[in-house]
């Protein structure tokens, strides 16, 4: 098997998987939310965070009644410390960019060249990262830049779940339908899904956001070469139901000046 048999290997639950994987994703707590349940299979694994975690405005800090968004973001990592030892992997194997949270956006081409460079530093043979559906302009400014540099390299490039705009609000779970290439589907037995319950306890501070997810199954996909210039799909994104300083309108144009 090679690196682009992933998603088959982690159903077959064959053991350790063998190849040097780097997880790119937005948040600390957004890899425990795509493939959680299956990182202890993951032991080569490096991850990297786009953002602290932290929204600037300080509004999220003080809700959860820090004094500071660095103390914030401090605890979004000690958090994502406690829950990535759960899976076997030790707080050496993340690192971060420090953006802060919402700002991913504008710092497209700083992104995508510390990808790169994360990508051969680790020799990684495959990347995880996040879909392109206008869930989180976070989240839509790290497939940008994976896909950036994952071309440049050439490795495999799988997308984990996250969330996006659905009929009735938030749609968690599963990929934007119609779109993209079929999912591989990773069921959970009962101690998988048992670790992945204990992991995402460990985000105290997003409780009340994690109680929107399931705990499984998870799905990866061979990513689909997206067009960034168009929107992910007709209508309003689900961000643009937020003030986080981010329209489609405006992420598009940032991503078409990048490119």
């Amino acid at each position: 098997m090679t690196p682009a048999d992933l998603p088959a290997w982690l159903a077959a639950r064959g053991g350790p998987a063998p190849w040097r994987v780097l997880v790119v994703t937005a948040h600390p707590d957004d890899e425990v939310i795509g493939i959680g349940g299956h990182l202890p299979l993951l032991p080569r694994a490096r991850l990297l965070h786009v953002t602290d975690g932290a929204p600037r405005d300080g509004r999220d800090a003080a809700a959860h009644g820090f004094g500071s968004c660095a103390d914030y973001a401090a605890a979004r990592r000690r958090e994502l410390a406690a829950a990535l030892c759960l899976a076997g992997l030790p707080a050496s194997a993340t690192g971060c960019l420090g953006i802060p949270d919402q700002e991913a956006a504008l710092h497209l081409p700083e992104i995508a060249r510390t990808v790169g460079a994360a990508i051969a530093e680790c020799g990684a043979e495959a990347v995880l990262t996040q879909a392109y559906e206008g869930g989180h302009p976070d989240h839509d400014a790290t497939a940008f830049a994976v896909h950036r540099a994952a071309r440049a390299s050439g490795v495999p490039v799988f997308e984990m779940t996250g969330y996006h705009a659905g009929p009735e609000g938030i749609a968690v779970g599963d990929f934007l339908r119609g779109f993209g290439p079929a999912p591989t589907t990773l069921p959970l037995s009962p101690e998988q899904s048992a670790l992945k319950r204990r992991m995402l306890d460990c985000f105290a501070t997003q409780r009340q956001v994690l109680a929107a997810f399931p705990i499984g199954p998870e799905r990866l996909r061979p990513a689909p070469r997206y067009d960034f210039t168009r929107p992910p799909h007709p209508g309003r994104l689900f961000y643009e139901n937020f003030p986080w300083g981010m329209s489609g309108d405006r992420f598009r144009q940032l991503a078409a000046a990048a490119a």
